[in-house]
């Protein structure tokens, strides 16, 4: 029997024993009340409101300028979505790099704002003292480190990280880094499945990938991707489950030919 099926609501000490028990996290993104809500009625184990709303809702092109005021709200319609997932929020660009304190505050925001059970920043050594002070604070902090979207323009490019070796033992030095800190679980982004798999044995706190191979303790996609709403987005990790794209284009070119020939509404359909 699963772990998570016996509780009422998922937990940092339930995703711990998960990874003790080898029973696989499962994760999506969630940026509103209605998706919530279907995702907590489907079993998800952890909800991520991410900084990827900036994308997939607001239509930037990077996930940079989207602000902690819009995170909190698309934090709190999540919240009241899920009575049973463990919510996470991403902390936006700016709101906690280099400057610890703001990233406390920003962080109580986002908890006392939203009712959420923890956050996600990007960044490995360098943002330590910023983990360390929220967590002193009673906030659950979850890391994130390989392909971080964050650092786009330092980057260049979102091809796979940590190829190199040079690479590979920052981020293996980082995450170590990180579980000292106190994160209770560390997201790996597109970097090789071996690194993955190398990092995710050597620490005792969870580890999800996305483009990082099975190995991980538990998996993560964004969730308008993995139900085929976006358009003509289709990376090597994505596996595509659904495609609402067609699906919800056919729906609306149907009630606009019934709407035109004036077929809907039928008699069933008025008052």
């Amino acid at each position: 029997m699963s772990i998570h099926k016996e509780v009422k609501r998922i937990t940092t000490h339930i995703l711990q024993a998960m990874k003790q028990s080898g029973e696989k996290i499962s994760m999506l993104t969630a940026y509103d009340y209605s998706m919530a809500t279907v995702l907590d009625d489907a079993g998800l184990d952890v909800l991520l409101v991410g900084d990827s709303a900036s994308n997939v809702m607001a239509g930037h092109e990077t996930t940079l300028p989207i602000t902690l005021d819009q995170m909190i709200y698309h934090a709190q319609g999540v919240v009241r979505g899920a009575t049973r997932a463990f919510v996470v929020v991403d902390l936006p660009f700016g709101s906690y790099q280099g400057n610890s304190k703001e990233a406390l505050s920003s962080a109580i925001r986002i908890m006392k704002e939203s009712g959420a059970h923890g956050v996600k920043l990007e960044g490995g050594t360098e943002v330590v003292d910023s983990i360390s002070r929220i967590i002193t604070a009673g906030i659950p902090v979850m890391g994130h480190l390989g392909l971080t979207p964050q650092s786009i323009y330092k980057f260049g490019t979102y091809t796979v990280r940590a190829k190199g070796e040079e690479e590979a033992e920052k981020l293996k030095l980082d995450a170590k880094a990180l579980q000292d800190a106190g994160c209770f679980a560390i997201v790996l982004e597109k970097i090789p499945a071996a690194l993955a798999k190398e990092v995710s044995e050597s620490l005792h706190i969870p580890v999800i990938g996305i483009g990082a191979g099975p190995h991980c303790d538990g998996q993560v996609l964004v969730v308008n991707d993995m139900i085929g709403l976006t358009k003509g987005f289709k990376p090597r990790f994505l596996r595509q489950y659904i495609n609402l794209y067609d699906g919800i284009l056919d729906a609306a070119k149907a009630y606009i030919k019934d709407v035109k020939a004036n077929d809907f509404p039928n008699e069933k359909e008025q008052y």
